[in-house]
């Protein structure tokens, strides 16, 4: 069997394990309107959900469209947010893509790849995160921290750009089981197989490649 081949397989091992843990594909983060959700997914950009959920709890309440993400002054916006990392850039950024949607979208979060990554603060990973947990549609993988670790563990890519390995994986796994491995993986990685090294060797995926039990991924 070429390594092709092998990473097929083993990648569709992979998701079975994830169906089972988690046959319920939703993100951890709070919201109520679909604007919020963008909100929090930039946010969450090298930051706990945990964490956003925090901050999310009290601006969310006067926050709620994105005309009001818009027209809020950023010295104010940027202090809100404050305890979450690079919360200036992240300022500017769902100002900017506030205003964007607001104008161009009639407020609505877009529907499309090509459409989100014109927003500030959207690339190839928050738009597809977007794109299926708000609208269940699943055109691309995104690759976080946890899925570009797993990827690597599991020796499913020899990348290290998150783009290319959300490539790799899509060729690895059939579309219709895309929706899987994002979520999956984050709470796999969550709350399974943290990042420091452990013995892992009886953990559900390090069975189907026992190598990975001693493949600890730089996920910076």
């Amino acid at each position: 069997m070429d390594l092709l081949e092998e990473r097929k397989t083993r990648a569709g091992k992979m998701v079975r394990v994830l169906k089972k843990l988690y046959p319920v594909v939703k993100s951890e983060l709070d919201y109520e309107t679909e604007f919020q959700f963008l909100v929090a997914v930039v946010l969450s950009a090298q930051c706990t959900d945990k964490r956003v959920n925090i901050v999310t709890k009290e601006i969310f309440k006067k926050y709620r469209t994105a005309k009001d993400f818009a027209e809020t002054d950023p010295a104010v916006f940027a202090k809100e947010i404050g305890s979450i990392p690079f919360f200036n850039n992240k300022t500017k950024a769902i100002i900017g893509a506030a205003k964007i949607v607001a104008e161009k979208f009639g407020g609505r979060v877009p529907k499309t790849e090509k459409e989100l990554v014109q927003l500030p603060g959207v690339g190839y990973k928050t738009a597809h995160v977007i794109l299926g947990d708000l609208f269940q549609i699943w055109e691309g993988i995104p690759t976080d921290t946890h899925v570009k670790r797993f990827a690597l563990k599991l020796n499913l890519t020899k990348n290290k750009d998150l783009k290319k390995i959300s490539h790799d994986l899509e060729e690895l796994i059939p579309k219709k089981d895309w929706k899987y491995v994002n979520n999956g993986l984050v709470l796999y990685g969550r709350y399974i197989c943290k990042a420091h090294p452990h013995d892992c060797t009886e953990h559900p995926l390090t069975k189907l490649y026992p190598a990975a039990a001693n493949i600890w991924p730089k996920t910076t």
